[in-house]
Order: structure tokens, then sequence, then C-alpha cells
């Protein structure tokens, strides 16, 4: 198993190489992992893994409610969110079954419930149910004055996005899969069976081609000879309140879905944050992940219909993702076996849920072109670390801190945060390259402070870990 992030590729051939290690990407070679007879890369332009739209999103876990019914994404999101679920709670990833309202403001919206509640049974969601507003307003008493009414969805759930990511690529690793970080693929062709990847690191060599690249998906397409689609991405921009606005909400609310996607939404996170967004904003630029005063202003125009009371409350950080957004309603996977190369294009903000049905469904793709899978195993379960208010933190639990006192030494105060997290962050089996990267795998410097007390103390222990 290796990791690497500078030098030059290995010169021999793999069976597989799959590009980008976002969610999907990431699942994608840990579905491959299963297989030991395969040598399999995966390849990332970034220095950590899901740095791209997988690190930016609401964090939900979704039933699949109101995906379009018949659609590759409803099946593979249905079927993904319970397998999912199962995972994470197999893996220490933090969920909370927390429930979902889709809230009628006008009556249009309030009309639209039915069918909504129609699409959720043909997506073989059949919890739902609809509300009056004096029980929506005993269920979300903080609700702004004048909602109609709203679809209530059971099943939808938060989780921890970052540590899913993290999980499914730790165990591709410990299993033989080859990550190489801060090698962007610049450049694609095919010759004597065999594709050639110019990457900023050199040609990478494999038999089999993945095209897991999110927001360049389209860009390696083309180097293929394939215009299927255009990504276009959609910039969604979140404001994140301060842990105390956490008992002003009980469920995920959603406006009533738009052909742009969701709409702004107000959800708790399992950190112990409520979120404020997204916006939806079709841009030119798949870099443009800055969050702009106008973007802003609506969400909390937006909020202030929503949750009244969250906009009194302490705003602890911005942020934008950018969503692999494309003039098509479904996902884009498409298998080319004369070319022994699968497109995972059009992956938007449920391929969070879909990952590993998406992941199983590549590789019967693969292998439906021609790839010999060889035996299977069953990989060893990887433990990830708690980030979730909803579950004992480790400072808070005494058999770690009488076993490992670095586990009760708080460093970072906000979130909670001991030294023993520190540590095993930076020596876990894919390590942070960066503050940033540290800050996903343990939430410090994440907190109200946003690391103006920890700040140094944290970068200190970094650059002792990464030494």
């Amino acid at each position: 198993m290796t990791v690497t992030t500078q030098g030059a590729l290995p010169a021999q051939t793999y069976d597989v190489a799959v590009v980008g290690a976002g969610v999907v990407g990431c699942a994608i070679a840990r579905e491959l992992a299963r297989h030991p007879g395969l040598r399999v890369a995966l390849v990332e332009a970034q220095d950590d893994v899901g740095q791209g739209t997988s690190k930016a999103n609401t964090a939900i876990l979704h039933t699949g409610f109101d995906a379009v019914p018949g659609s590759l994404e409803a099946r593979l999101v249905r079927d993904g969110s319970r397998r999912l679920a199962a995972y994470a709670a197999a893996s220490g990833i933090p969920v909370e079954p927390v429930g979902a309202l889709l809230v009628a403001w006008d009556e249009d919206q309030l009309a639209a419930l039915p069918r909504l509640a129609e699409k959720a049974e043909r997506n073989d969601c059949h919890d739902t149910r609809l509300l009056g507003p004096a029980e929506l307003y005993a269920r979300e008493p903080h609700l702004g004055p004048g909602a109609l009414g709203a679809l209530h969805v059971p099943g939808e759930s938060i989780l921890c996005p970052w540590t899913t990511t993290l999980a499914y690529a730790t165990q591709a690793v410990r299993h033989g899969v080859d990550l190489h970080l801060d090698c962007s693929v610049d450049q694609a062709s095919r010759q004597d069976g065999v594709h050639l990847l110019g990457t900023t690191r050199g040609i990478l060599r494999t038999r089999f081609l993945v095209n897991a690249a999110g927001l360049h998906a389209d860009v390696l397409d083309r180097h293929l000879g394939h215009r299927d689609f255009t990504v276009t991405p959609r910039r969604g921009q979140l404001i994140v309140f301060d842990k105390l606005a956490r008992p002003l909400v009980r469920h995920i609310l959603l406006p009533v879905p738009t052909a742009l996607g969701k709409g702004v939404l107000v959800a708790p996170t399992v950190y112990g944050n409520v979120l404020l967004g997204p916006t939806a904003e079709d841009l030119d630029d798949k870099r443009a992940t800055g969050s702009t005063a106008k973007g802003l202003a609506l969400l909390r125009e937006k909020g202030r219909r929503i949750l009244p009371d969250l906009l009194k409350e302490e705003v602890t950080a911005v942020y934008a993702g950018l969503r692999a957004a494309t003039e098509h309603d479904d996902y884009r996977i498409t298998a080319r076996p004369d070319q022994a190369y699968v497109t995972v294009g059009g992956i938007r903000s449920t391929g969070l849920t879909a990952s590993l049905t998406i992941a199983s469904h590549v590789t019967e793709l693969l292998a439906g072109t021609g790839l010999d899978l060889g035996p299977t195993r069953d990989l060893e379960p990887v433990r990830m670390p708690n980030l979730g208010e909803a579950f004992p933190r480790p400072y808070q639990r005494a058999d770690l801190v009488a076993a490992d006192p670095e586990y009760g030494t708080l460093v970072c105060h906000c979130e909670r945060v001991s030294r023993g997290e520190i540590r095993d962050a930076l020596a876990g089996t894919v390590p942070p390259r960066s503050l940033d990267g540290l800050r996903r795998r343990t939430r410090a410097r994440a907190g109200r402070c946003q690391g103006f007390y920890c700040g140094a103390a944290v970068r200190a222990l970094f650059e002792e870990g990464t030494r």
C-alpha cells in the first residue's frame, strides 16, 4: 500500500486507474480493492482526498424520495442510502436520523406536496406524510410565520461527509490501492490496449480507466473523444451558525424543489452547528469557490423567512462548494467497452449517498468491458474517529483517557479536540497534508474562534507530526 505526493509514478502498468479521489472515486477504489488480483491506482489532482465537491456539501444522507422515478440516480440513491447507513454504523461515521420537512409557504407549493408524496411512493419511499400547519409548528416551533403545511420525510438523515470519504480511501490503501496525490491528469490517450495518462508527475499507464474527475469529468471525457455532457459548475454558498443555534431546529427544513435543485435549506449538522444554504449559481469558472456578499445576503433573506431566530445567532463560518451540474437530469455513467473506459460524470449532491452503490455499478460495468475481476475478498473493517456531537467524543470517554491521557488533553477548546486525536490523524493511513486536512479529520480550528485560540498549538503539532 502506498500514498505518494511527489516523485515519478510507477513504471509498471496498472489494471485499473481511477481519476478523482472524491467520495465517489474513493468508493470505487475501495470496491476494486475487494479483488486482490487487481493492481489499482487512485489519482487525485489535489493534496488530499475529498478536496472538491465532497468536502463542501450539505452532508445529507438522502432517501431519494424526490429523484426522477426510474432514473439511474433514483435506483443508486435508494440502494446507496441503505448501504451507507449500515457502513457508517459499522465504521463509526456519525449519522443522525433527524428526518426532513418540505415546507410550503404559498398555495402553489402546498398543491405540489401531494405530487411529491406520490413521487416518493414511486421511489420506494413509503413513509412520507402530509402535515397541516398545527402539526408542523408543533414539530418546529421556531419556524417563521406563514407556513401552510409540509411533507414529512422521516428517513432523511445527516452524516459526516469528511470521514466517509476518508474511510473509503483508508480501506482502499490498506488493501493495496496506490493513492497518488498532487497528480493532475492533463492528457489522456490509448495505445496498444493501454491508457497513457499524462500527469504533472509523469506518465501513468493503465489497462482500464475510470473517470471520476467530478467538475473536470467532461474535460477527461473529451481527451478520449467524447462530448456527451458538459459540466457547469454550480456554486452553493452556505452559512454555518454556532452550536448555540442547534436547539432552534429539529429537522432538515427543505423548500419545495425547483429545476436548479433543492433550494435553500436549514439543517442541523452532526457537528452541532446549523447550516443555511446553499445558493445555486451556474458559473464558468471551476475554481470559483469564494463566497460573495450577494450570495450571503440572499441566504440571510431566505433564512429570515424560514427560521427568523437563526439570524440572531453567531456565524461560525461561511463556505462555498461547486456541484458538477450537467445539461442532463441523470447521472452520466457510461461504459466504453472498445476503450476499456467508464465515465462517472454528472454526480451531484446525491453522490455521497449513492457512493457505495455507484462503486458496485461501476465495477460491474468494468467487468462488462472485459476486466477480469478475479477472486473476491472481504475487506478488513475500519473504525473512524467520531466527529459527531450525538456520540461520546474521546475526551468524554474515561476508558480512553485512563489508557492514554493525551485523549484528555484538549488543544482546540471550541470543538473539544484532544492531542490524542491530532496525533492519531497525523499517523493515519491517509494523513493530512495541510491544516485544512487536519481540520477535516479532527475538527481542530473549526469552532467559533476559527483557530484564534488554538491555531498556534495546532500548527506546532501538525509540523511536528509531518516532519
